[in-house]
């Protein structure tokens, strides 16, 4: 009986996704390396090369070139009128650019830290995000707001938090999360060229990370799609999806894992809205585990949304519990120690016990202050 359940269940599951279309390259064949600062700035530098319709704005985007240096060069470039410099007051002149971006120009956004687009959310959200709903389709709001997300380094809860699932669940919306320089380059000239609000979330840590582009990269035409993974590493006994700085914790622990033989299957997400449901549904029906990594808040997270995404879509495939590693359940710590406690922090040990009537299973442990164990059965 349970054998015709299962069988029913497989059958049912397998035409709910559909076959899982992604980027299988790992990472770019060349050896030139690229900043993540320099993939951003070349991207918005052709951009608005290509487009005179697209101009940036923000706090010191023009004159101190950024506060990370994003947009360094691009005023004395393109001049004051293309890039302007704003005063502190993210409601005010967000406000402004989605009101330019109902006339077709192009507004880039910029947040000194997504913890201030809290300041501007109503603009974000009811004067962006449902703008084109709310005309049956007439007015685009072809608009990107980016800047930094999530953990820095000493910067306090209120400068620390991370948005993804907050943007990502709002309809009208397209949330973006680039981890490497081929990510942040590709991702952001699709959210330019995009006609609908795009949210650009970029990690400080990473803005000085060197990572190998292609010559295809570098090409001015290179473009990534929204709502592709991309699989950073093949493997067929375990999945694990994250994305921003999380794909690299997940890359050194597929790499740790290889070594006491067990392949990991490393899922960058890219896009967190629209979610590349098929690619993470193709995964895991092959290795039958999933793990979900990121550092912002465990509740009803990115982490959560995959979970559901697998329970609805490929229960059945699935040999152990889904788990989900996350940041703790608190605002973030300002002291360096208590910060460290609050965001994964991996260290890995292997361990057997008795578990589920006596079946022995080998726990890769990942070991967490912020959640204290989780473990992913194997």
């Amino acid at each position: 009986m349970l054998g015709i359940v299962r069988q029913k269940m497989l059958e049912q599951s397998l035409k709910k996704i559909r076959p899982a279309v992604s980027v299988l390259r790992s990472y770019s064949s060349a050896a030139k390396q690229m900043t993540v600062r320099e993939a951003l700035n070349s991207a918005l530098d052709e951009e608005m090369s290509a487009d005179s319709k697209v101009f940036l704005m923000g706090e010191e985007v023009g004159e101190y070139q950024g506060a990370y240096k994003i947009t360094k060069g691009l005023l004395d470039k393109y001049g004051p009128e293309r890039v302007l410099d704003t005063p502190i007051t993210e409601a005010g002149f967000t406000g402004i650019a989605v009101g330019a971006a109902y006339y077709g120009v192009k507004p880039v956004v910029e947040f000194m830290t997504f913890n201030f687009s809290m300041q501007a959310i109503d603009h974000i959200i009811n004067s962006a995000a449902k703008t084109n709903y709310m005309s049956s389709g007439r007015i685009s709001v072809p608009i990107v707001f980016r800047g930094p997300n999530g953990a820095a380094a000493g910067v306090g809860a209120q400068h620390s938090q991370c948005y993804a699932a907050w943007y990502a669940s709002c309809p009208g919306l397209k949330v973006l999360a680039p981890y490497s320089s081929e990510d942040a380059r590709g991702l952001l000239k699709a959210g330019i060229r995009d006609p609908d609000p795009v949210v650009f979330l970029e990690n400080e840590l990473l803005y000085g990370e060197s990572f190998p582009v292609s010559d295809e990269v570098l090409d001015s035409s290179f473009c990534l799609p929204i709502g592709k993974a991309k699989i950073e590493r093949k493997g067929k006994d375990v999945t694990i999806a994250a994305y921003s700085k999380m794909v690299g914790y997940a890359l050194k622990a597929a790499e740790t894992l290889e070594k006491d033989g067990i392949d990991a299957e490393v899922i960058n997400l890219r896009s967190i809205r629209p979610l590349d449901r098929s690619t993470i549904n193709a995964s895991v029906r092959k290795t039958n585990r999933l793990v979900t990594v990121e550092e912002a808040f465990p509740q009803h997270g990115v982490g959560a949304e995959i979970c559901a995404s697998i329970v609805e879509e490929s229960f059945a495939y699935l040999d152990a519990p889904v788990e989900r590693i996350a940041g703790a359940d608190v605002p973030m710590p300002y002291a360096a120690n208590l910060e460290r406690m609050a965001v994964p922090q991996v260290i890995y040990h292997f361990s057997l016990f008795s578990y589920n009537y006596q079946y022995i299973y080998t726990h890769i442990c990942i070991y967490m202050h912020a959640n204290t164990h989780n473990f992913i059965h194997l």
